[in-house]
C-alpha cells in the first residue's frame, strides 16, 4: 500500500512542478513584455527611433493578458499538488526543542495524533472545497479578464486535495498502527527539523 500512496504523491508533485514552472515562465514573460512595453512608449526611446518603437508596438509586445488570474488558479492547485508528498514523507517542517527530549513511545504518540488531526483538516479542506466548487458551477461566475469560470481552479484544486486527503488518512491510520504494534510502518527519515 505505502508503494501505490508514494506513487500517487510523487505523480502529483510532478504535476504541481510541472504547474508551478509554466506559471513561472509565464509571469517572467508578461513582467519582460510589460517592461519591454514601457521601454518602447519612454519619452527616449520614442524621440530616437519612433517608426522602430511604434512597429515593435504593433506586434503587441506588453504584458501577457489575464497573466494574474492564471497564476491565481494554478497556485492553489500547486499546493495541494505538493501536500501528498510532504505527507507521505513526513517532510512537513517540525519544531522539536521540546519533544526532542521525550522517550520515543510519546514522540510516536505525538506524531499519531498529529497526523490524525492533520487527516481531519485535509478531509474537511477538501469538502469545503468540493462545496465551493459546486457553489461556483452554479453561479456561473467566470474571471474578470479571462472570463473562465471560476470552478475550473477549484475543481483542480479540489483533484489535488482529495489525492492529499486520501494519503493523510493513509499515514494517519499507519502511525496509529505504528503506535499500537509498536514498530516503525512508514520512513521517517525524511522529515525537516528545525
Amino acid at each position: 500500500m505505502y508503494q501505490l500512496m508514494d506513487r500517487l504523491a510523487r505523480f502529483f508533485a510532478i504535476l504541481g512542478g510541472i504547474v508551478l514552472s509554466l506559471l513561472i515562465v509565464q509571469t517572467c514573460l508578461s513582467i519582460l513584455g510589460r517592461t519591454i512595453n514601457t521601454i518602447l512608449h519612454s519619452d527616449v526611446v520614442q524621440a530616437a527611433a519612433p517608426d522602430l518603437a511604434s512597429a515593435l508596438l504593433s506586434t503587441g509586445v506588453s504584458s501577457i493578458n489575464g497573466a494574474f488570474e492564471m497564476v491565481e488558479a494554478g497556485m492553489a492547485f500547486v499546493i495541494f499538488a505538493f501536500l501528498p508528498l510532504c505527507q507521505i514523507s513526513g517532510a512537513h517542517a517540525s519544531v522539536d526543542i521540546f519533544t526532542s527530549r521525550l522517550p520515543a513511545r510519546i514522540n510516536t504518540f505525538l506524531r499519531a495524533i498529529i497526523e490524525v488531526i492533520f487527516a481531519l483538516v485535509i478531509v474537511i479542506i477538501a469538502w469545503q472545497l468540493l462545496h465551493g466548487m459546486l457553489s461556483k458551477l452554479r453561479t456561473g461566475q467566470t474571471t474578470l479578464i479571462l472570463e473562465f469560470p471560476v470552478w475550473w481552479p477549484y475543481a483542480l484544486s479540489l483533484i489535488a486535495a482529495v489525492a492529499s486527503a486520501i494519503i493523510a488518512v493513509y499515514v494517519a491510520a499507519s502511525r496509529v498502527a505504528e503506535l499500537a504494534l509498536g514498530r516503525q510502518i512508514l520512513p521517517t527519515e525524511l522529515e525537516a527539523e528545525h
